[in-house]
């Protein structure tokens, strides 16, 4: 495979970081006007992230930053990468209007052991980050190289149940594939996850599923053990559009409106390196 599906992904996520970092579903403003401010994800994560005080850690495809802040404000030493150099510059903003000890390095996530050149006590993925990759079992690697003996993987993200599904006349159609697939899916259009008034590039992005299963395992394959493993009912943001409402205990999460224990919509995954 060629690695043209990085310099697509990289335009179109250059494209949107000063949209998102200008909406209110990120909320930037926030940070600035409250300094115990944190994301809804990492609020959300709260329960299973446990405490994150004088940790080292590494952010993988931290986007503009809020999250890692989040991170930064509950006590940990944090290191932010991404591949998008016009998301870095949204993140980097944000740490210095903040007063905040954040680094960040440009790299895609694969690269990430030799671009950061460090080992941590924790490597945190935040939503939506996975299937921007092509082999999870490749990812697994890089983790597992990036943590230190008794270091800690917390993941959270988009269940490949909700994947799957596509909003159609009112009902969620199985339309995309669950299991990893070697050619991408390609999608092509001038929208965002996010509430915006600019107007934005139609640019093309590649993506891939990966399922539950081959998550689990190419974490156990790098010598991870699992230690928790938990499915919700809601998403931060509407990925099934109308078919979907905010969810009433937990702000900024999404869940179905119609019985939504009918469907996975993320999952959280945490696995530790043994040592």
């Amino acid at each position: 495979m060629t690695d043209d599906y990085l310099a697509l992904n990289r335009a179109m996520w250059d494209s949107r970081a000063a949209a998102h970092a200008g909406s209110v579903d990120y909320d930037v403003e926030r940070f600035h006007r409250d300094p115990a401010a944190i994301s809804d994800v990492v609020r959300f994560d709260l329960p299973r992230l446990g405490d994150v005080t004088g940790l080292d850690t590494a952010h993988l495809q931290c986007h503009i930053g809020t999250d890692t802040l989040s991170l930064h404000r509950l006590g940990a030493r944090v290191t932010g990468l991404d591949l998008s150099p016009a998301s870095l510059e949204q993140a980097r903003r944000l740490a210095t209007v903040t007063g905040a000890d954040i680094s960040y390095v440009e790299a895609d996530a694969y690269d990430a052991v030799a671009a950061l050149g460090a080992t941590y006590d924790l490597v945190y993925t935040g939503i939506g980050a996975i299937i921007w990759l092509p082999s999870i079992d490749r990812w697994a690697e890089v983790v597992a190289e990036l943590l230190r003996p008794g270091g800690r993987l917390f993941i959270r993200e988009g269940h490949p149940m909700l994947g799957t599904l596509e909003p159609v006349d009112g009902r969620a159609e199985l339309t995309y594939p669950y299991f990893e697939h070697e050619d991408p899916l390609v999608f092509d259009g001038d929208e965002t996850y996010v509430d915006t008034d600019e107007q934005l590039e139609s640019l093309p992005s590649h993506e891939w599923q990966h399922g539950i299963g081959e998550i689990l395992t190419a974490v156990l394959r790098h010598g991870l053990v699992v230690e928790s493993f938990t499915e919700h009912d809601s998403v931060p943001w509407r990925a099934l559009q109308e078919l979907m409402e905010p969810h009433p205990d937990h702000p900024g999460e999404f869940r179905l409106a119609d019985r939504p224990e009918r469907l996975a919509a993320s999952f959280t995954l945490t696995a530790r390196k043994p040592g």
